[in-house]
């Protein structure tokens, strides 16, 4: 080496345009991929890509999508509840006497259904042979279909009592954080005015879906609101399902009747989504992080699935 060539000058100057590559690419590859397509050492492409702070967790990105700070107040109080009326309904003391203790369960309250519980205990004949005496009940002539003031058994039987009582305390804990959380978890959040406000003039195809590209291109002209990272992505994904779950724990619209927010908040939805088969994992663990997000949410299904196992272990 020649006095000439000292370290400092034979270092590789990079210029903006091979920096933007550097970090485009880094989105799809990994580092040492990276400095193979651009021909940069690869001490350079990391260099350039710890610098730049586009791939560690996009703060601002999170706090906007964030649910509102949780506030106690009269409205999530759960004190105890008076027991609901014992009615004839079938005219089987037995059946009529389950039915009653599950409109208790279904109050929510977590002090009557511990006492409906133990009452359940006190009938002698087995519950899964009430449930059929109920059923012969239920769907003979001109009693087709539940009877006004039957509370729908959803995903239980009428002899589930314990599994009912657990989805029964889990919707009222949801109501009351729904209630401290929101005036009205029914009204528009800010982040989904934010959604329709970026996509708007674009009309939606005759499935109220919109434009993927186009939704996408539209939603990357804002980088301050851009997940940087998986972990990023993974964050927004949950906001907008806790913001659906606590919206269909409303005694409003509960259930599938809940408001799922406009087309265009499920756009941004599905873009995020998409986004996990694009932005490389920053090591394994968070590669399995979203794995098990995947896994969970049947996100491996089709195409998409198989895009963000490839971008998981690419």
């Amino acid at each position: 080496m020649t006095a000439n060539d000292s370290p400092e000058r034979t270092k590789q100057r990079v210029s903006e345009e091979q920096r933007r590559r550097v970090l485009d690419l880094r989105r799809r590859m990994s580092l040492r991929e990276v400095a193979t397509a651009t021909g940069l050492p690869l001490g350079t492409v990391k260099t350039l890509v710890s610098r730049s702070g586009a791939f560690r967790d996009n703060l601002e990105h999170r706090a906007f999508f964030t649910l509102p700070p949780f506030r106690p107040s009269a409205s999530t109080d759960l004190s105890t509840r008076a027991a609901p009326p014992q009615r004839t309904i079938t005219g089987d003391k037995e059946v009529d006497a389950l039915l009653w203790l599950r409109e208790c369960i279904e109050t929510g309250d977590e002090a009557l259904i511990g006492l409906a519980l133990e009452a359940s205990k006190r009938i002698a004949t087995p519950h899964k042979e009430l449930d059929q005496r109920f059923r012969e009940w239920e769907w003979k002539p001109y009693r087709l279909g539940l009877k006004p003031g039957i509370p729908p058994f959803r995903f239980h039987g009428l002899h589930e009592l314990e599994g009912l009582a657990r989805d029964s305390l889990a919707l009222a804990k949801d109501r009351a954080e729904a209630a401290g959380r929101f005036g009205n978890v029914n009204a528009d959040t800010d982040q989904e005015h934010w959604c329709c406000v970026v996509l708007a003039g674009m009309e939606p195809n005759d499935f109220d879906a919109y434009d993927d590209d186009e939704a996408a291109e539209r939603f990357k002209a804002h980088p301050e609101r851009l997940p940087h990272t998986l972990a990023d992505c993974l964050h927004e994904l949950d906001y907008w399902r806790d913001l659906w779950r606590l919206r269909r724990a409303s005694p409003e619209a509960p259930g599938a009747y809940a408001y799922q927010g406009p087309g265009e908040a499920s756009a941004r939805r599905f873009f995020v989504e998409g986004l996990l088969a694009e932005i490389r994992p920053r090591n394994r663990d968070e590669a399995k992080a979203v794995l098990r997000y995947a896994t969970a949410h049947k996100l491996f299904e089709g195409c998409a699935g198989d895009a963000i196992l490839e971008n998981l272990i690419g």
